[in-house]
């Protein structure tokens, strides 16, 4: 019988991890049959398994700390957390001075999202997370969409206003919210981060990614920005995803993926990667790669210069 348990290499033989379902203890071609009721595992493998469970709220009492600007962003430099500082710093960059913003970072993999604070301010205990203190009362806003929506709106900028444009322009800023998952919780947690390199998970999300990538080749075959003729926060979302997958920054896949043969995307994650907003951007929050790249916070404009990690001797 054909199953997941006997996937075969080229040569003959059996797939090292390619069984989707083994139980820790027993003969790696045993299948898994799920109970009639699920019940966690003592540790789920895999990178992020310390910080992962079945239950959301507080696991410790934790203030968030609060700067002196008006916007408090809370978050850590992955893709989601780059779409925010990208958007900050590109108002700032057009002169929006109530921009001003201190980024607090969370490390996610010690837990820090589960602290009283963070989970008042975001229930769902997932970066970025932005207080808006600009006002008599401070506005919480969570989820990366909600917050570069919620940024525009507020400044008036980066988002068209005509109707038509702007429903392009949202339409786009979902699409990347709805496709992201594939690409982070599928292709790169099993490409990358799964305890085990399972081909039917693999297979699955790369199909899919290298499909969302076609979609935007295409769309970028007929327009300079995601969205027409402007550059938007539709732009803002899906590069920190996908114009760096197109870079080959993410989950050293590029070669795997074949990005460069989106040739449209590679083209556009060129451009906007030249713009020094974005090139600042991703550098707030970030915790990896060289040092001269790394601000792990952000209180000021100087900051870039005077405190990143290679300036610190960190």
């Amino acid at each position: 019988m054909r199953g997941l348990g006997g996937l075969r290499k080229p040569g003959g033989g059996l797939q090292s991890g390619a069984n989707s379902g083994t139980i820790a203890g027993m003969n790696e071609t045993t299948p898994y049959i799920p109970p009639k009721v699920w019940t966690p595992p003592e540790s789920s493998g895999g990178r992020f398994a310390n910080i992962n469970r079945p239950v959301a709220g507080a696991t410790h009492e934790k203030e968030l700390p609060v700067g002196k600007h008006p916007l408090q962003l809370y978050s850590l430099g992955t893709p989601n957390g780059v779409k925010v500082t990208v958007m900050l710093e590109e108002l700032l960059a057009a002169g929006h001075r109530g921009a001003e913003y201190d980024a607090w970072l969370v490390r996610i993999n010690e837990g820090q999202q589960f602290g009283s604070g963070f989970v008042a301010a975001n229930p769902n205990s997932k970066i970025p997370v932005l207080v808006d203190r600009s006002g008599p009362q401070p506005v919480r806003v969570f989820e990366s969409g909600a917050i570069l929506l919620h940024l525009a709106e507020k400044f008036g900028a980066f988002v068209p206003t005509e109707p038509a444009a702007r429903a392009e322009c949202m339409s786009w800023l979902f699409w990347q919210m709805g496709s992201a998952p594939f690409l982070g919780g599928g292709f790169g947690h099993f490409y990358a981060y799964a305890p085990e390199k399972i081909r039917y998970a693999i297979d699955r999300y790369a199909m899919e990614v290298k499909r969302q990538m076609d979609v935007l080749d295409r769309r970028l075959a007929e327009v300079p920005y995601v969205a027409g003729e402007n550059y938007t926060i539709a732009d803002m979302a899906i590069w920190p995803w996908y114009g760096q997958l197109a870079k080959g920054l993410l989950y050293e896949s590029g070669e795997f993926l074949q990005v460069h043969t989106y040739s449209n995307v590679v083209r556009w994650a060129e451009r906007l990667y030249e713009r020094p907003a974005v090139r600042r951007g991703r550098m707030v929050n970030r915790v990896q790669g060289d040092p001269a790249s790394q601000l792990h916070e952000r209180h000021d404009a100087s900051d870039f210069d005077l405190r990143t990690q290679d300036k610190l001797g960190q």
